[in-house]
């Protein structure tokens, strides 16, 4: 500010000196123009009022004095009229006015641009458009070594065996007759296997509106398979499937303390369902494999339990509970019934002063129509009257295990082919099905997970499996034809798992382990839709998962899986795999 002082008294006297006793027009518009000039700078800021009023008291004091000397000194040389006398500036005083200006414009010019870019949203990532800001882009990638060791005690399973009994129905149905099928009507239980793997997921999420989202997910694998997005190499070149595997819209509605008490979604879904353990590896696969999508609707309904009273306003113990209800359409068809799941859950999410939690979840699932229905043509085959109708009651894909009714022969009606043409199952599904987890906190920060998984299959009923289907036309998984149609009654499923480390693997040097036992009967759940790996898929198998996962940087992980299994009820049918995974993430 003293800068300022001396620089604006350094003007005014400057202005003053030029100015003649006589010159009284000229004063005036001098003394004009030193007035506005003052005014313009209280009125700019750059001096206050009373400097101002110091200055025009300075400056009318040394304009009297100059008057006074002038009086006193003799007179000067007249000033012809076409001459303008300018008072001499010196030049230390015309740089800093020039650098004060300068520096004053400067900022003010940056102020203004700072300003319109910050208005405009220059450089910055918010300067996208605005609908831009609704999409989210995530995915994932997986590259898979697999090694698969038949036991040496397996059953001889080649096609000129005796002894062969373990058949792929779903190859059998695929190519219209085991005949038709050839070797391939056979599973593999003797040759080891090694294989590559790889699967890739991108999915994209839009924002609609508050709690509305729309969400599709693209995906590797074979478009038959709904439980596998798993891609084989070694396809001599050929490009890979990539499908959408997921095709929705959600609707999430939370309350004052942000809890989400509702979630509606509908189209082709992720699983809605609560599954133990999901925390560390997506779920138990006892009933549902984790990368299974649903078609339908479905909707959460959820409750918070007591008040909220953390510094955050939410619930401090995480004590909840929880309705879902899901309707699924599995098999349009304009020719039969259509089959269906209709299935509910309850459950609960209750956390301790311990920061130990617990939960638990009891649903019921029920198919509809997804029994074989049979021909009833004299000699059991298919022909033009009956053949789109008894297609339409095979399932579209089978892993196997499930105890299967044959639909029909293969052949005519004139000359039958005692070989099944088509199979379908045996039994309907209406599932009981029970998990809990308990999560302990006292080695945080890891975690010590203990899970349990549960299924019933109450819907096998052998006096309607006995009443319903022909002699001799049920097959038990590894069994042979049952001829008077009374199969045994092998409905339970259930697992047991221990997790121990970090939830997720996602950052470098995370890791943790896991153990499971698994037992799965031959008619627990549909074989459809149980684990793929476990056995290599389906029903009527047992036995224990090694693993663990490390990881290698952010967001990127390998995982390993020693898998030992053997069959329940049937010839000898047992093999390990192992699984070796580097995951990534975005």
């Amino acid at each position: 500010m003293a800068n300022k002082k001396q620089l604006m008294a350094l003007v005014l006297s400057g202005l003053v000196g030029i100015a003649h006793a006589g010159e009284k027009e000229e004063l005036l518009k001098l003394r004009n123009t030193t007035t506005n000039l003052i005014k313009q700078l209280v009125k700019s800021g750059v001096i206050t009022d009373k400097m101002a009023e110091e200055m025009i008291k300075q400056a009318e004091a040394d304009a009297g004095k100059q008057v006074a000397e002038a009086k006193e000194a003799p007179a000067k040389e007249a000033v012809p009229a076409d001459e303008v006398r300018v008072a001499y500036v010196p030049d230390f005083v015309k740089d800093e006015i020039r650098q004060q200006v300068r520096s004053e414009l400067r900022e003010e010019v940056v102020g203004d641009v700072m300003q319109k870019a910050k208005n405009e949203q220059w450089g910055l990532p918010n300067a996208l458009p605005e609908w831009t800001k609704r999409f989210k882009l995530s995915g994932d990638a997986r590259l898979r070594s697999q090694n698969e060791f038949m036991s040496a005690e397996n059953v001889n399973n080649s096609p000129r065996s005796a002894t062969a009994s373990y058949f792929d129905y779903q190859a059998i149905n695929d190519a219209g007759g085991a005949t038709n099928a050839g070797p391939d009507a056979y599973l593999n239980t003797n040759k080891d296997r090694h294989r590559f793997r790889e699967r890739v997921r991108l999915g994209i999420d839009a924002s609609v509106t508050e709690g509305l989202s729309v969400g599709m997910r693209l995906a590797t694998g074979n478009q038959r398979d709904p439980v596998s997005t798993n891609q084989t190499l070694g396809n001599t070149g050929q490009r890979y499937d990539f499908t959408i595997d997921r095709a929705y819209i959600k609707y999430d509605a939370v309350n004052d303390d942000k809890f989400k008490w509702l979630t509606l979604s509908g189209g082709r879904i992720k699983n809605p369902w609560y599954t133990a353990g999901g925390e560390f590896s997506g779920g138990s696969e006892l009933v549902w494999d984790t990368d299974l999508s649903f078609e339908g609707f479905s909707g959460t309904i959820s409750h918070q339990l007591g008040e909220s009273d953390s510094l955050m306003g939410t619930n401090h113990l995480n004590r909840s509970v929880f309705l879902t209800a899901g309707v699924f359409p599995l098999q349009e068809s304009a020719f039969s019934s259509e089959k269906w799941l209709f299935g509910g859950q309850v459950g609960a999410d209750w956390g301790f002063v311990n920061q130990d939690s617990l939960k638990v979840g009891l649903g019921y699932f029920d198919y509809v129509n997804v029994e074989a229905k049979q021909s009833k043509l004299p000699n059991g085959t298919c022909d033009e009257s009956n053949i789109r109708n008894l297609s339409a009651s095979r399932p579209e894909f089978m892993q196997g295990g499930n105890t299967i009714a044959r639909i029909c022969y293969e052949g005519t009606e004139q000359t039958p082919v005692r070989a099944a043409r088509m199979v379908g199952l045996a039994s309907d599904f209406n599932i009981i099905n029970a998990n809990i987890s308990y999560d302990m906190a006292m080695f945080a920060p890891y975690h010590a997970r203990l899970s349990g998984d549960f299924a019933k299959n109450i819907g096998f009923d052998l006096n309607d499996l006995q009443n319903r289907y022909a002699r001799g036309s049920v097959y038990p998984h590894g069994g042979t034809t049952v001829g008077t149609n009374v199969a045994t009654d092998e409905t339970n499923a259930w697992q047991i798992r221990a997790d121990f480390g970090w939830p997720q693997a996602e950052a470098a040097g995370h890791w943790n382990v896991f153990a499971l036992y698994k037992h799965v009967e031959r008619d627990a759940v549909l074989d459809a839709y149980t684990d793929s790996d476990f056995h290599l898929g389906g029903t009527n198998a047992k036995g224990w998962v090694l693993g663990g996962n490390y990881g290698l940087l952010k967001n990127t992980w390998l995982t390993g899986r020693w898998l030992s299994t053997d069959i329940i009820t049937g010839p000898p049918f047992g093999n390990d795999v192992l699984q070796i995974d580097v995951n990534t993430q975005f």
